[in-house]
């Protein structure tokens, strides 16, 4: 086995949320990506992280557009997780997503336990991902499980 392959399962161990980030294409549509590699940075400011590996297709759409929203998953979106996930969305695909836009123009997942729109203000090219470091200028909160994921599963609390 790879140092690569222990890397990742070493990392699989590690059970997360699971979160959408969205951002804005040139021609104003919603792009997603799931993602687990988020954090809170700072509270004041209130910054927050995601981590968006170079080949994936947000990549360029997000540094172009400099705004993005974290928007944590609830166990009821997990189609949500699972249609984002994939690196290939055929036109076929209809999105089980339903947005609406923050004043900034962000996109929020509706139903989401919470969104966060984020404003970026300092980039960190490490290795083969970039870590976009956003200022969170508005948030909004709902009630409900989360989704996770541990092992290379999907998973909620009940499990």
């Amino acid at each position: 086995m790879s140092n690569a392959d222990l890397f990742r399962q070493a990392w699989g161990n590690f059970a997360t949320g699971v979160s959408l980030i969205t951002t804005v294409e040139g021609d104003g549509s919603v792009h997603g990506m799931t993602a687990n590699g988020i954090a809170s940075v700072s509270l004041d400011p209130m910054l927050a992280m995601v981590c968006v590996g170079h080949s994936a297709k947000t990549f360029p759409i997000l540094k172009q557009s400099g705004r993005f929203g974290i928007n944590i998953l609830t166990e009821d979106q997990k189609p949500i997780g699972e249609y984002y996930a994939k690196s290939d969305n055929s036109d076929d695909d209809k999105s089980p997503a339903s947005f609406k836009l923050t004043r900034s123009g962000t996109p929020f997942l509706i139903g989401s336990l919470a969104s966060m729109d984020c404003h970026v203000v300092n980039a960190h090219v490490e290795g083969d991902h970039t870590v976009f470091i956003g200022q969170v200028s508005e948030i909004e909160l709902t009630k409900g499980s989360p989704l996770l994921f541990y092992g290379g599963k999907w998973m909620t609390l009940n499990q």
